[in-house]
């Protein structure tokens, strides 16, 4: 009975799992509105108690994150401040409830992790971003030297390749198009994209941009030539994610399946003998 008891309840953990992926999924708007007003009490908390100066790439960090829920550099050192601020006022009651001498050590890990927690956010959400623009990039490369090759300049043939494609490297391009066209300089708007597109070949097709408008080089070749970079790098990203996931697929099948089996089998022989 004890080996059904706990295939029972390994069975009711997975079910557990499903229903709070379930939840997750068909309450992400809940969520993230419950995420905005948490970050609004941290920010003001950190206000109130005084928030640190920035750091000089904090602007940058942020619009590698692409600016979540609307933050600024002043915000984000708010929230930092704030977050700090909680994690000691939990260290009594936390405290009290560990053994040894770990009370001793949580007064200081606690407002350090609050403190830290933000940039690691930040920088989560940038390798995020960065993957996904990674994974659109080529596409939106061979559009805009089919539109440069059809004779359209610069900042018209990035406005159309944008608008005809979906994705956040193509509203990030969509926005250069919109800045350039209000009076902003070439070379400025172009900055502002590579510092808001956290993804290296971003700031190749950048600095390809700058050269062939500085020499006059033709484009078409460049931009085929780093599509088909892009394609082949992500190709080897892929292979090396697939390479890391297999010793993980092992060791969940090591410690899962196989025990899983083992239970099914031993209750099994325990109702064998019972009968």
């Amino acid at each position: 009975m004890s080996g059904a008891a706990a295939v029972a309840g390994l069975a009711g953990a997975v079910a557990a799992v499903a229903l709070v992926e379930l939840a997750a999924l068909t309450a992400g708007r809940r969520r993230r509105s419950s995420r905005a007003v948490a970050v609004g009490l941290l920010a003001r908390l950190g206000r109130r108690v005084g928030a640190p100066a920035a750091p000089r790439d904090l602007a940058a960090r942020l619009a590698a994150a692409g600016r979540p829920l609307g933050l600024r550099v002043g915000d984000v050192m708010a929230i930092k401040g704030g977050a700090a601020v909680l994690g000691l006022a939990l260290t009594l009651p936390l405290g009290a409830l560990l053994p040894g001498r770990l009370p001793l050590v949580v007064p200081f890990v606690l407002p350090l992790g609050g403190f830290v927690a933000p940039d690691l956010w930040l920088r989560r959400r940038a390798r995020a971003r960065g993957r996904e623009m990674e994974a659109e990039l080529p596409d939106l490369l061979d559009l805009l030297r089919v539109a440069l090759g059809a004779g359209l300049p610069l900042e018209r043939a990035v406005g159309d390749v944008a608008d005809r494609a979906t994705g956040l490297l193509a509203r990030e391009w969509r926005t250069v198009a919109v800045e350039i066209g209000l009076g902003m300089p070439r070379e400025r708007a172009l900055v502002a994209l590579a510092e808001r597109c956290p993804t290296p070949g971003v700031g190749v097709l950048v600095r390809t941009l700058e050269r062939a408008a500085r020499h006059g080089a033709p484009l078409g070749e460049a931009l085929a030539a780093q599509a088909r970079e892009a394609r082949s790098t992500r190709a080897r990203r892929l292979d090396e994610q697939a390479a890391r996931a297999a010793p993980k697929i092992q060791l969940v099948v090591a410690l899962l399946l196989v025990q899983s089996v083992l239970l099914l089998v031993g209750a099994a022989l325990l109702a064998s003998f019972a009968g």
